[in-house]
């Protein structure tokens, strides 16, 4: 009977150890994979990515984000195949900041359209707005390959010359004149450190009206994907998937500068980044339009979206990424 018990006894014990120690390969396989498949970021340009068109044809060096600002607003529209949608966002978006300009003449901007190494006339498209405006106002990054959303907004913030960047996409789907509504949202954090700060544009508040038009399987996508960044990632924040952020230059230099994450799931990265470095981060209510062509396909593309989620928590947490100082992305 006593052998019965202690060979139980044994038996428990050794279930255990043997459990424990599964767990710890399971965890160490699970690290090993996380750092032998987690991205290196390569933010060096090709020679073509170096340098923009001027309205004559004349080729010019693009700035570094690591320079003083010497406008007030620099725009990055990210675009991938959008000679379509392009030039009803870019007329929308000009004459907004050229009525601006003309009431306050000391107000100075740019707009670089990313070019995400479209297939269509996108660059073509873009360069009608620099030869109508000129290369001070207008500038065109072609990308030699495409590299995604968030490596799209990265390259083109990368090269701007504002003390605000804006990034806005490319099918208008934000009225543009309620960049006036996140410029109040960045002007209203009182406590900015090194003067970095983020205003995120959000459309939380249609999300009643966004159900009712949505079936039910998109609307659990919709639900699942937002308590997997609220769980692994971004607390505070309803909208984080809106393309209409505004950053200080401080900021952006901040956060893009550790940016892994290049298609759809970049800005939580970014708002995660964020929210490392404590960098104040305000939510405000924008004016949203759904506008047909979207590249987003709905099932895979959550799907990515939630795996991307699953691994920026993962991979910071074991090492595998790290925050970055700023450095030279040139």
């Amino acid at each position: 009977m006593f052998t019965g018990i202690w060979m139980m006894d044994f038996s428990l014990y050794d279930l255990l150890q043997y459990s424990l120690t599964l767990a710890l390969i399971v965890l160490l396989l699970v690290v090993v994979v996380l750092h032998v498949s987690a991205n290196v970021v390569d933010q060096t340009r090709h020679e073509k990515e170096k340098h923009f068109l001027t309205a004559d044809g004349k080729e010019e060096s693009f700035p570094s984000l690591m320079d003083p600002p010497s406008l007030e607003l620099s725009v990055v529209v990210p675009s991938y195949n959008e000679e379509l949608r392009l030039p009803v966002m870019m007329d929308e978006a000009m004459e907004y900041l050229e009525k601006r300009q003309k009431k306050n003449p000391s107000f100075t901007y740019e707009v670089i359209v990313v070019d995400d190494g479209s297939k269509d006339k996108t660059t073509e498209v873009a360069m009608k707005y620099t030869k109508k405006y000129g290369a001070q106002k207008v500038r065109v990054l072609t990308l030699v390959k495409n590299r995604g959303k968030g490596g799209a907004v990265r390259m083109g913030t990368l090269s701007s010359r504002g003390r605000l960047i804006l990034m806005a996409d490319a099918d208008g789907a934000t009225k543009f004149a309620d960049i006036e509504k996140v410029e109040e949202g960045l002007e209203s954090i009182s406590e900015k450190p090194d003067n970095m700060a983020i205003s995120c544009g959000s459309r939380a508040h249609l999300e009643k009206e966004s159900v009712a038009q949505r079936s039910l399987f998109r609307t659990f996508l919709m639900f699942g994907f937002h308590f997997l960044v609220w769980f692994f990632c971004v607390r505070g924040i309803k909208d984080t998937q809106c393309g209409f952020k505004l950053f200080t230059r401080e900021a952006a230099l901040k956060t893009f500068s550790s940016l892994h994450v290049e298609r759809w799931a970049f800005d939580v990265e970014l708002l995660f980044i964020a929210q490392c470095f404590d960098i104040p981060v305000v939510e405000v209510a924008v004016n949203w339009t759904e506008i047909e062509g979207s590249k987003l396909v709905p099932f895979w593309s959550w799907l990515q979206m939630g795996r991307d989620l699953v691994f920026i928590r993962l991979r910071y947490l074991t090492g595998a990424w790290r925050l970055e100082a700023e450095r030279k992305t040139q």
